[in-house]
């Protein structure tokens, strides 16, 4: 049986040798430079993304800032309006015992 030097047989050492040398082989420089700019193109879009993000992340940290002076300045309120509250209890309490 003769063989073509060309050809290669299955399972033999030297098909494993040219599968190993076939996927070591570099990509060509379109597709270096192809990968390149869509990895540019994406850290591009990922920089938009992340000052899109701080910002509105600023806005809801000022909104929340908005609504915790508010609650302080209602609980404020709440505890004024209690107070008065107890001390026209105890009067009329102090007038029906009188």
């Amino acid at each position: 049986m003769c063989m073509n030097s060309s050809e290669i047989i299955p399972g033999t050492a030297s098909s494993t040798l040219y599968s190993t040398f076939r996927l070591r082989r570099r990509p060509s420089k379109r597709y270096n430079l192809r990968v390149q700019g869509l990895n540019r193109k994406r850290k591009l879009a990922m920089v938009g993304v992340k000052t899109e993000m701080e910002i509105k992340n600023l806005k809801l940290y000022m909104e929340n800032q908005t609504i915790m002076e508010e609650n302080l300045k209602l609980r404020k309120k709440a505890l004024l309006l209690h107070q008065e509250n107890q001390a026209l209890l105890s009067q009329l309490q102090n007038k029906f015992i009188l």
